[in-house]
């Protein structure tokens, strides 16, 4: 590898997208090699050893299989990635040594630590639910930080001994009570002039706790962006959250 990271961003021209080539342009330890969009020939990535892809789910699984092919390690933030595209996906990196791949939900510091301290709030809390609010030109729902979210307030109760989260509905046609992820309750808001914003209320008797992060705009992830990408150098094999190269 050379002494500076070698960066290319796919899914260049977007808004996460610009927002990464400015941010990879401006770190001292990485060199921009190339910006790629839909439709674009990938060739050999200008030579990356790291690309970013920030796509969109119906095309993200074919990027980030053309980069594992070639050498190239991934930071990935577009979402949508089940269970089954992980399988495949672990099954892609056991054939190239070497090559990591990063699966990160969120990029924010600050949604990271909400997902942490929620986790510890599960525990002793009957009643959790999430709600996200992102822009409506966001294509999925629930958000990909959401669903990873109430994944692990599951997880936590479930190793702290709680039943299901007590709800009495018997009707809802229309499901206002929204989806459920493992269990718990996820609402999604789509809202123009919002960016990215969640979260995560708990209640107990006679008191209730409310852990909450906004992103205002779209550089508060750039830190985030620029850890995974200087983690997944040196960390073969899939790695799924960003929170796993900041010790949280």
């Amino acid at each position: 590898m050379s002494e500076t990271i070698k960066v290319a961003v796919i899914g260049a021209a977007g808004r996460m997208g610009s927002e990464a080539v400015k941010a990879v342009e401006a770190a001292d330890d990485m060199t921009f090699v190339g910006g790629f969009d839909a439709g674009d020939d990938l060739g050999d990535l200008g030579g990356a050893d790291v690309a970013i892809e920030l796509t969109v789910p119906a095309s993200s699984p074919t990027n980030v299989a053309y980069c594992i092919e070639r050498g190239v390690s991934v930071v990935v933030g577009t979402t949508g990635w089940d269970d089954a595209k992980l399988a495949t996906l672990r099954a892609q990196l056991d054939a190239a040594p070497g090559v990591g791949v990063l699966i990160a939900p969120n990029f924010s510091i600050g949604a990271l630590l909400m997902m942490k301290f929620a986790r510890e709030a599960a525990k002793f809390y009957e009643s959790v639910e999430v709600v996200e609010i992102h822009h409506p030109n966001k294509v999925d729902a629930p958000s990909g930080t959401a669903a990873h979210t109430a994944r692990a307030i599951a997880e936590a109760r479930e190793q702290a001994g709680l039943g299901p989260v007590p709800d009495a509905t018997e009707s809802d046609p229309d499901g206002a009570r929204g989806a459920r992820v493992d269990g718990i309750p996820v609402h999604a808001i789509r809202m123009r002039g919002r960016v990215a914003h969640q979260e995560v209320q708990f209640g107990a008797e006679g008191e209730a706790l409310t852990i909450r992060h906004d992103s205002f705009e779209r550089v508060s992830f750039m830190p985030g962006v620029l850890t995974g990408v200087r983690g997944v150098i040196t960390t073969p094999g899939l790695t799924v959250g960003l929170e796993n190269f900041l010790g949280l």
